[in-house]
C-alpha cells in the first residue's frame, strides 16, 4: 500500500506552487519587486497587468496543474494504460472548456501540437522539436504511480503520457527528472538520494527522445546544486544566482534544473513556493515541479491547512482527495 498523505502532498504540492506563482508568472524579478513590494507571501488575483494570470483568482491553478491532472483523469479512464487518442480527449475537453486557443493560457509546444491535432494533421513536426517545460510543468502526479525500484515503468509512462505534445530528448529526460523525483521523495530518499534518483531517471529519459542540440538538463541542475550549497545561509542570494545563472524561462533547460535545485534547497512546501512565485521568469511552472516535490516529501500532512482548502474551494473541476485514492489503489 502505498503512503496517501505522501501521494496528497505531491498533488496539493503541484496546485500550490502553481496558484502561487501564477500572479508573477513571465514577470522579471525587478518587476515583481516593484508590483509586490515586500515579495508575494500567500494567494494572490491576477492583476490586470499580467495578460497571462489576468483572469485567475486567488488559490486558482492554471494549465499546468489542470494538464497534471487531465492527464490522471485520462488514465484512470483506461484503467491505468496511456492512450494517446484519451490522452489527447481529456486536455482537449480541458482547453476548449477555458477557452486556451484564445485566452493565452496554452504554453507554445502544446499550443502548437494540440492545434495540429484538431486539425487532424500530425503533430511530430513539433513535438520531436519541443524544448519548452509543458513536459515537465504536468508530469509530477506520475511520480506518485511507481517506487523507485520500477524505475523502466516509470520511464515508460513519462514517455507515453508526454510524448503527445513534447518529445524531444530534453523533453523526455526532464519530464522523467521531475517524475523520478517525485517517485523517490515519495518513497522517503534522502535528498541527496532523491537528486540522484532523478539524474537517473532523466538520463533513461533521454535515450527515448529525438535528439536535439538543447543543453543537457542534469549538467544544469549540477550547476543549481552546488548554487544551493554555496548559498545555503543566503536565499535571497540563492534565488538571484538560480535567475541569472541557471535560468529561469520556459525552456525544459531552464526552468526544470532551477525547479529541482529549489526543491532541494527550500525541502518545505511552504519556503519552496514563495522562492518560486518571487523568482522571476516561468514562476507557476517552476513552483508546480519544485513544490510538488516538496509535498511528495514531506507529506500533506505538513502543508497548512488553510492552502489546501484554498486550493480546494478554488479549483472545484478536480477532487484531489478522490485522485489520491485512485493513485493509491494502483498496482503496477
Amino acid at each position: 500500500m502505498r503512503n496517501k498523505n505522501k501521494i496528497l502532498g505531491a498533488l496539493y504540492g503541484q496546485a500550490i506552487g502553481d496558484a502561487m506563482g501564477m500572479p508573477t508568472e513571465l514577470w522579471t524579478v525587478q518587476k515583481i519587486k516593484e508590483k509586490f513590494q515586500g515579495g508575494v507571501t500567500t494567494f494572490l488575483d491576477g492583476t490586470d497587468d499580467n495578460d497571462i494570470a489576468m483572469n485567475f483568482k486567488a488559490g486558482e491553478y492554471t494549465d499546468d496543474t489542470n494538464q497534471a491532472f487531465a492527464i490522471l483523469d485520462a488514465l484512470i479512464e483506461n484503467n491505468w494504460v496511456p492512450d494517446s487518442r484519451i490522452l489527447i480527449r481529456h486536455i482537449m475537453r480541458w482547453a476548449d472548456a477555458v477557452d486556451a486557443w484564445d485566452n493565452n493560457v496554452l504554453g507554445p509546444s502544446s499550443k502548437a501540437a494540440l492545434t495540429l491535432i484538431k486539425k487532424g494533421k500530425n503533430p511530430k513536426s513539433v513535438t520531436k522539436n519541443a524544448l519548452t517545460n509543458g513536459c515537465g510543468m504536468r508530469i509530477s502526479p506520475i511520480g506518485t504511480l511507481f517506487d523507485p525500484s520500477h524505475l523502466n515503468q516509470l520511464i515508460d509512462m513519462v514517455f507515453s503520457v508526454t510524448k503527445i505534445t513534447h518529445s524531444s530528448d530534453v523533453s523526455i529526460s526532464g519530464a522523467a527528472m521531475i517524475a523520478g523525483a517525485v517517485s523517490a521523495a515519495i518513497a522517503d530518499y534522502d535528498w541527496d538520494n532523491i537528486i540522484k534518483f532523478a539524474i537517473k531517471s532523466s538520463e533513461e529519459g533521454l535515450k527515448l527522445g529525438s535528439p536535439t542540440w538543447a543543453a543537457k538538463i542534469k549538467n544544469r541542475l549540477k550547476i543549481g546544486l552546488f548554487l544551493a550549497n554555496k548559498y545555503k545561509d543566503d536565499e535571497v542570494k540563492f534565488s538571484k544566482s538560480i535567475y541569472e545563472t541557471v535560468g529561469t524561462g520556459t525552456m525544459a533547460s531552464e526552468s526544470i534544473p532551477a525547479a529541482l535545485s529549489i526543491a532541494y534547497y527550500a525541502r518545505k512546501v511552504k519556503k519552496c513556493a514563495i522562492i518560486c512565485a518571487n523568482l522571476g521568469g516561468d514562476t507557476d511552472t517552476i513552483g508546480a515541479m519544485a513544490t510538488a516535490i516538496c509535498g511528495a516529501k514531506t507529506g500533506a500532512d505538513n502543508i497548512p491547512n488553510e492552502w489546501k482548502k484554498l486550493i480546494d474551494k478554488q479549483n472545484k473541476q478536480h477532487d484531489i482527495n478522490k485522485l489520491a485514492n485512485a493513485i493509491n489503489n494502483f498496482k503496477n
